[in-house]
C-alpha cells in the first residue's frame, strides 16, 4: 500500500461520522429522556435531536420532499436475517427522503459512504432533482435510521446486513428500474447489492467506491515497515478491536461538538470550485454530523469485516468483474484517495458497457458530498 492508500485508511476511520439512536417503540422511555436536560447528559443528543438536525439541514434544499421511516420489518430470535440478531424484535426502520420531481422522471437512490448519511448530499439535492426523482436512504445503523446491536462475525454476515436491508426497503417502496448511485462504502454496497439483485437495477454509479482491491494487489514495503513499529502495532491492534472515532466523541461528552466542530469545518471547508461553506451551512452541518455521530453505536461496527487494516477489501469487487450484469459508471477526482485503477483492471472482464470518469481537481473521496453533481444527469442513458 502506498502512502497514499494509507491516508486513505486515515480518513476511512476519521470519516466515520455518522451513528444514529435506534427508534424505541415505548414511549415512557423516549418521555424520560425528552425531559431529562440535554445540557445534563454526558451525550447530549437524543433521537429527537438527530431528526430535528436533518430538518433543519434539508431546510437549505429548495426542492420540496417528503421524509419518512420505511418499516423493514422485524425478525423473532434465531432468525436468519442478521440485522434482527439483537436483544430486541422491534420492527426496524430505513431513513428516507424523497425529492419532488417533474412526471415520469427516472428514479436516482442515493446511497452515502462509511460515517455518514443522506444529509451530507444537501448541496447535491437541488440539482439533481431537477432531472431526477430523488430517494436518499440512511443505511442501517446509520443517520436516522434504525440501530439494532451489530452482532455480526464475518464478512458475509455483515455485507448482508446491508445488502438484505437495502433489498427490504426496496420491497416496502415497490422500487424496480432505478439508477443506483453509491459514494465511498456505499458504493461498495451499491455494486454488492446489484451483483446479488441485478434485476432491479438499471444503471450502477460508483462516485469513488471503496473496496475493489485487496492488499494482494497492493504490497507495501512501506505497510510493512509500519505495521512492524509500535505505532503500526497500536493502530492495527485498535482495528481488529473494532475501535471507531465514534468511540472517542462519545467519550468526550459534551466536549464532542466542539472537536465535531473543528473536523467539520476542516473537512469541508472548501470545495473544488474555492467556494465554501456559508456560516449557516457550516453550523448546521455541524450540528446534523454531531448528533448522527453521537448516537448509539451500529452499522459504524462493520469496518474491520469489511476492510482489513490499511483500508483493503476482504471480499473485493475486483473478484466479481466478470459477473456484473449491470451497465456501470465510475467516477473519480483526479486527487482522489480512492484509486481508480482498481476499476481498470475491473473493467477488463465486464461483459457489460462501462466508463470512468475523472473529474479535474477535485478529491470525491473527501468532497462528493459537497460537490455539484448535476453533470451526472449527462452520464447516463435511461
Amino acid at each position: 500500500m502506498t502512502r497514499v492508500s494509507a491516508r486513505m485508511a486515515e480518513e476511512i476511520s476519521r470519516a466515520s461520522t455518522a451513528a444514529a439512536v435506534e427508534h424505541s417503540s415505548s414511549p415512557a422511555k423516549s418521555s424520560v429522556r425528552r425531559l431529562w436536560p440535554s445540557v445534563l447528559r454526558w451525550i447530549p443528543t437524543s433521537t429527537d435531536h438527530i431528526i430535528s438536525s436533518e430538518r433543519r439541514l434539508l431546510s437549505l434544499v429548495k426542492t420540496k420532499y417528503v421524509q419518512e421511516q420505511v418499516n423493514i420489518g422485524s425478525g423473532p430470535p434465531g432468525s436468519t436475517v442478521r440485522w434482527f440478531r439483537s436483544s430486541s424484535d422491534l420492527p426496524r426502520f430505513i431513513n428516507t427522503v424523497t425529492f419532488d420531481s417533474s412526471e415520469n422522471s427516472p428514479t436516482l437512490v442515493m446511497v452515502h459512504g462509511y460515517g455518514a448519511s443522506q444529509g451530507f448530499f444537501f448541496r447535491n439535492f437541488d440539482a439533481l432533482a431537477s432531472r431526477f426523482r430523488i430517494i436518499a436512504i440512511d443505511q442501517l445503523g446509520w443517520g436516522g435510521s434504525s440501530r439494532p446491536d451489530f452482532t455480526c462475525k464475518s464478512t458475509e454476515e455483515t455485507e448482508a446486513w446491508f445488502i438484505d436491508s437495502f433489498e427490504e426497503w426496496r420491497k416496502a417502496k415497490n422500487l424496480s428500474n432505478f439508477i443506483l448511485l453509491g459514494h465511498s462504502f456505499g458504493g461498495y454496497v451499491a455494486a454488492k447489492y446489484a451483483l446479488k439483485h441485478p434485476e432491479h437495477v438499471n444503471h450502477l454509479i460508483l462516485v469513488g467506491p471503496a473496496g475493489f482491491t485487496s492488499e494482494t494487489e497492493h504490497r507495501s514495503e512501506w505497510l510493512t515497515k509500519f505495521r512492524a513499529t509500535w505505532k503500526g502495532m497500536i493502530i492495527n491492534h485498535l482495528w481488529e478491536s473494532n475501535f471507531t472515532p465514534q468511540k472517542v466523541i462519545r467519550g468526550l461528552g459534551p466536549w464532542g461538538p466542539d472537536l465535531v466542530r473543528r473536523y467539520t469545518s476542516a473537512r469541508f471547508g472548501s470545495y473544488s470550485n474555492g467556494s465554501t461553506l456559508t456560516e449557516e451551512e457550516a453550523g448546521l452541518l455541524t450540528d446534523y454530523v454531531y448528533h448522527t455521530l453521537a448516537a448509539k453505536a451500529s452499522g459504524e461496527l462493520c469496518l474491520k469485516y469489511i476492510f482489513s487494516f490499511g483500508a483493503f477489501a476482504r471480499s473485493p469487487l475486483l473478484q466479481s468483474a466478470s459477473e456484473w450484469k449491470v451497465p456501470t459508471t465510475f467516477i473519480y477526482g483526479h486527487e482522489d484517495w480512492m484509486n481508480y485503477q482498481g476499476a481498470q483492471l475491473a473493467r477488463r472482464d465486464m461483459k457489460v458497457p462501462c466508463e470512468i470518469i475523472r473529474v479535474p481537481q477535485v478529491s470525491l473521496s473527501l468532497s462528493f458530498s459537497v460537490l455539484n453533481l448535476y453533470f451526472i444527469s449527462s452520464l447516463i442513458t435511461c
